[in-house]
């Protein structure tokens, strides 16, 4: 049991929430790190897929059309629901890499709501350990308590993660192939774990996005959703389409073991 966990209910809520920021913090380095991973890029997943018509997908076809995929980290919170409303009232899927402790256990029927409006629900790990220092017998634990949490919920197993901060190795390949997981990485990153500025969190998205990018954002920070709002409409007005992780890859499939950026 975490230290904080015995503090008053009111303090331990605040540091339940923020306890991803020391890690994410750290986020540059993680970066940097996984310069040396292998990665596939969205347009490579496409253009290794099987001819159009032999692979399903959606009704966005991001071979011809200028995609981005919005994606969330840590959650759900106590913001969930309103950014939830904002994607449904614009109309915009997201994919949410979920936490587990404190997270998924404790906003449940926000889980079930971004599953049953059909956002792709994945999995950030149960309790946001850095998995190239851990044990390959936690890192296990790691992966499979929140999918397990998640497929109770949704009726649907995660196929894809992020690990923390990005930081991922060959042993953490090895065990996603196992477990049937895709590694999701980003392009663009607002930093919105040190600021509470909505208009420097659109404006950091804004000037990195390109085509075929994934957006990092965490809706358990104060100003992340509602720059959300303006990050849509601009996007929109450039000619972006909203997607989901597997849209963006489709009509090619994430493969297990494989890790994924732009």
């Amino acid at each position: 049991m975490p230290p904080w966990s015995k503090l008053p209910t009111k303090k331990r809520e605040r540091r339940a929430v923020a306890f991803p920021v020391a890690a994410a913090v750290s986020l540059a380095l993680a970066l940097s790190g996984c310069a040396q991973v292998d990665t596939t890029s969205p347009a490579d997943a496409r253009g290794h897929a099987a001819p159009a018509g032999q692979a399903g997908f959606g009704s966005v076809d991001c071979r011809r059309a200028k995609c981005v995929a919005l994606t969330f980290d840590a959650g759900p919170s106590e913001n969930s629901a309103r950014l939830l409303d904002i994607l449904q009232r614009e109309h915009v899927p997201a994919t949410f890499f979920l936490l587990g402790a404190r997270h998924i256990e404790r906003y449940p029927e926000l889980v079930r709501r971004m599953a049953a409006e059909g956002h792709e629900v994945a999995s950030h790990t149960w309790d946001h350990k850095i998995l190239t220092e851990i044990s390959d017998r936690r890192i296990r634990e790691e992966l499979t308590r929140p999918d397990d949490a998640i497929e109770r919920l949704t009726g649907r197993r995660p196929t894809l993660m992020r690990p923390p901060q990005g930081r991922t190795d060959a042993h953490v390949h090895r065990i996603c192939r196992e477990l049937g997981l895709s590694e999701v990485l980003w392009s663009v990153t607002a930093k919105d774990y040190l600021t509470t500025d909505p208009a420097l969190i659109r404006k950091r998205v804004l000037d990195q996005v390109s085509r075929d990018g994934i957006i990092l954002l965490h809706d358990i920070y104060e100003g992340t959703v509602p720059a959300v709002p303006g990050i849509i409409d601009a996007l929109k007005e450039r000619g972006y389409v909203f997607v989901t992780v597997p849209q963006l890859l489709a009509p090619g499939r994430p493969e297990p073991g494989k890790v994924y950026r732009p």
